[in-house]
């Protein structure tokens, strides 16, 4: 049990998003330490059922109510948690693929748009406003800018250098050796690693815009939320740029 629990534990992405590095990320070991071993589920089909569940979240979204809000919630976390499970299963079996990594990256990218798009017009139907729809639009666009001038800029460094992305994979493996935390380390070094990790809700990326999301609709503060996701991605999709 010791053992499965460390394999899986090691399969875990070391410099997780903000809110996954300590919420849904353990909780997908938790549930990987139970079905990992189920065969006829695969990584992809984790991927997939984390897609539907992300779909349904939206859906519940739009219905406008208070407990429909609340179980929303309840449905981006699981659809996240899912998210995780895809990546560590596949490690664990040893199964990792660059085809379910594409899959499981353009299905990210699609939960965002569809998260803050169905937030958006719920914020409309309640203010009946421009103003959340075009803060919607303004931060999707720009979240997307920031992926695109991340290959824009990939593809620029390999034309000059083919052996850019190895030398990317090396750096990042060096990172993630320095990470001294988990199973296996004392409180103190993961306290400090759990206090570290706060400095990434700055970066507002997908593990952010899960806990802004979940925030945003239990207390019903659409609009307010949709300022920041504006703002921000406005600020990084520039600064990026």
């Amino acid at each position: 049990m010791t053992s499965r629990l460390n394999r899986l534990w090691q399969t875990k992405t070391k410099d997780d998003e903000y809110w996954s590095s300590f919420i849904t990320s353990p909780l997908a070991i938790a549930l990987n330490y139970l079905l990992v071993d189920v065969k006829w589920l695969t990584p992809n089909r984790i991927t997939l059922l984390s897609f539907i569940v992300a779909l349904l979240s939206a859906a519940f979204i739009l219905v406008g109510s208070t407990a429909s809000f609340i179980f929303a919630a309840v449905l981006i976390n699981l659809s996240h948690v899912l998210d995780c499970m895809d990546g560590q299963m596949a490690r664990y079996r040893g199964s990792a693929s660059l085809t379910g990594g594409y899959y499981d990256r353009l299905t990210d990218q699609l939960q965002v748009i569809i998260w803050f798009g169905a937030v958006g017009y719920t914020a409309f139907l309640q203010s009946y406003s421009v103003i959340p729809l075009m803060l919607a639009f303004v931060g999707v666009a720009f979240y997307s800018l920031r992926g695109y001038v991340k290959y824009i800029c990939l593809h620029t460094l390999m034309q000059r250098d083919s052996s850019y992305l190895d030398k990317l994979t090396e750096k990042q493996k060096e990172t993630e050796s320095r990470a001294a935390a988990g199973l296996g380390f004392g409180l103190r070094a993961n306290l400090r690693w759990f206090l570290g990790q706060q400095k990434k809700i700055l970066d507002f990326n997908e593990g952010v815009f899960i806990f802004m999301l979940s925030i945003a609709l239990i207390f019903n503060i659409l609009t307010p939320m949709l300022w920041v996701f504006a703002i921000s991605q406005l600020a990084l999709g520039l600064l990026r740029a």
